[in-house]
């Protein structure tokens, strides 16, 4: 084994963990046992603990220890949609419905919404000038209580004018491609453009991460547009890598077919 020892303790007990040497549930040896075995530093074992619980291998009971976490199955999210079906895309209640199909249950808090000027790369991303005013929808996404994923999604400010409820706190029942097509804003299609890369500030607190550029992050790109191909969303998720696998269908796929699985 190689680099930091705090590293090298985290790898050797994640090997145990998988290997089902330390099964489910099992107890992890104790911080004094881990200094004996490992001849490390107390601050030495508790970073490599600190690390195991941030990928969601262990986590600590206050007064008991630290225990093996039951596994956290992938979720799998499909981003092409089926134009006859609909089914697909992974927003709104096609995304609750696929965290539901994994045996999962996601909820939503309400949006928070604002009015800002567009920063270089959203005015770049929706082809506005630079400064011009946006409506942002700000949300949070959970699984089974877990933050699982960061969305926000940008509108021109004057969609407003044909569709007031973008502005509105509520949650958008209906999802806001439902109500933007009521309003005579069809979104005929949308670009995806997908990334990984190290978490900023917001999204290692939020995720639970490690701030030592070790875990990353998932963030899609999505530019929605309309009937006459004006770009009328940009909306960024920010997924936990080790969390999501994403599916991506072309062509004519069978329905049933599934070829990715989590773990």
């Amino acid at each position: 084994m190689s680099g930091p020892l705090y590293r090298q303790i985290a790898d050797d007990l994640r090997r145990r963990i998988e290997s089902d040497e330390l099964a489910e549930g099992a107890r992890v040896p104790t911080e004094d046992q881990l200094m004996e075995s490992y001849r490390a530093s107390r601050n030495t074992v508790r970073s490599a603990l600190k690390e195991l619980t941030a990928h969601g291998l262990v986590h600590a009971l206050h007064g008991r220890g630290t225990f093996v976490s039951g596994r956290v199955t992938p979720i799998v999210t499909t981003l092409t949609s089926d134009p006859e079906t609909g089914r697909g895309g992974g927003e709104g209640f096609v995304y609750a419905a696929e965290v539901a199909a994994s045996g999962r249950s996601s909820s939503t808090p309400g949006p928070r919404v604002e009015i800002m000027k567009a920063r270089p790369a959203v005015a770049q991303l929706l082809q506005i000038p630079e400064d011009t005013e946006v409506i942002t929808r700000h949300q949070r996404r959970y699984v089974d209580g877990r933050p699982w994923s960061l969305q926000t999604s940008y509108y021109p400010r004057n969609l407003a004018d044909r569709a007031p409820r973008l502005l509105s706190t509520d949650d958008i029942a209906e999802g806001t491609v439902a109500y933007l097509a009521e309003r005579g804003i069809q979104q005929a299609g949308y670009q995806d453009s997908i990334g990984w890369r190290t978490p900023d500030e917001e999204e290692t607190r939020y995720f639970d991460l490690l701030a030592d550029g070790h875990a990353h992050v998932v963030e899609i790109d999505r530019v929605a547009f309309d009937q006459d191909k004006n770009r009328v969303r940009l909306t960024i998720t920010i997924y936990r890598a080790d969390r999501n696998r994403f599916l991506i269908n072309v062509g004519d796929v069978p329905t049933e077919a599934h070829p990715i699985r989590g773990g």
